[in-house]
Parts: structure tokens; C-alpha cells; sequence
């Protein structure tokens, strides 16, 4: 949504900018892509489920999906290099504003027993993760034509050096982060 991205550009990168005392707006951390991914192990024996999958992904993110396949075989997995195994979707730009815009005020509150999300799921380099168990949690997935609760994981990669400064980052977009 414009909305977001017009607040990032007018009160969260000054204040970014102010507390860890940047000398160039170029240091500044910001949102550089989303990526959601869905993993369907059980898609090497029924090939219908790529599609559902591929539908309430496409729902979800207003994207199409590109299908992730295996790069190497498995026996223990009974796989083979090039099955389908996954899904997985790329914001950039305004989808990727709109996303988490309606992630953190519509999806996330819906979950049950929701106290926030996890603060420690930073990795180091400033780009966060946030595992999701179901799809049903977004407003977009119809109830009743749900044929398996999936999860997805969520990431998100910022331009930012520390995970103090993506934290930073997040919590000025609305992430809800548990106290």
C-alpha cells in the first residue's frame, strides 16, 4: 500500500536516520523484498496439490508463484531431482507494502493466543523470518475449499547491517513483536 510506503519515506527513515546517527540517508535500513514460501513434500505423489497451493498463494500475495524443484535426489525421501517440492513468491515494491501491510494489521491479530511475533528470529545480517502454520489466518483463503492446513515461512530481507537496526526497521512498519 502507498500508505506504508509514504510513512517509511516520511517518519520512519528520519527516525532511523536519528537514532543511529547516520551521516548519509543512504545508510539508512530499508525493506528490499518479501519472500513467502510454502514447502509440499507431499507433492511428489499427487500432483493436484501444487495447484491448490499455487491458487491460495496467488490469493495470498496477489503474485503468481514460481515452483521450487528438488535439486537432488533423496532415497531416503523417495525424491528426484526436478520434482516439485515447493512454492514460493517474491514482493518487491508496492505488493511487498500492501503484503505486510495487511500481515501485521489483518492476518497476524487473527491467529489464536496471538501475543506478538518472535524477536529473536533475526539471522544475523539483518533479514528476518516468521514461520506461519496456517494458511486460514488471511482473509483472502475461503474456509470451506481449504483441502489441507498448510504453513508458509515469511521472510524478509532488509538493506540493514544489524539485526538491532532491522528490529528497528520492522517495529516502525507495525511489526508486533512480542514484549
Amino acid at each position: 500500500m502507498a500508505r506504508l510506503k509514504e510513512f517509511y519515506k516520511q517518519e520512519a527513515a528520519p527516525a532511523l536516520m536519528k537514532k543511529f546517527n547516520y551521516k548519509s540517508v543512504m545508510q539508512i535500513p530499508k525493506l528490499d523484498k518479501i519472500v513467502v514460501n510454502v514447502g509440499a513434500g507431499e507433492a511428489k505423489d499427487n500432483a493436484k496439490v501444487i495447484d491448490t497451493i499455487s491458487a491460495d498463494l496467488a490469493a495470498i500475495t496477489g503474485q503468481k508463484p514460481m515452483v521450487c524443484k528438488a535439486k537432488k535426489s533423496v532415497a531416503n525421501f523417495k525424491l528426484r531431482a526436478g520434482m516439485n517440492i515447493g512454492l514460493k513468491v517474491t514482493l518487491r515494491g508496492d505488493r511487498m507494502y500492501e503484503f505486510i501491510d495487511r500481515l501485521f494489521n489483518v492476518a497476524l491479530p487473527r491467529v489464536r493466543d496471538f501475543r506478538g511475533i518472535n524477536p529473536n528470529s533475526f539471522d544475523g545480517r539483518g533479514n528476518y523470518n516468521l514461520g506461519v502454520r496456517e494458511q486460514l489466518i488471511f482473509p483472502e483463503i475461503d474456509f470451506d475449499k481449504v483441502d489441507k492446513v498448510r504453513g508458509m515461512d515469511i521472510c524478509f530481507v532488509t538493506t540493514a547491517t544489524t539485526d538491532e537496526e532491522a528490529r528497528e526497521l520492522l517495529t516502525l512498519m507495525g511489526a508486533p513483536f512480542a514484549k
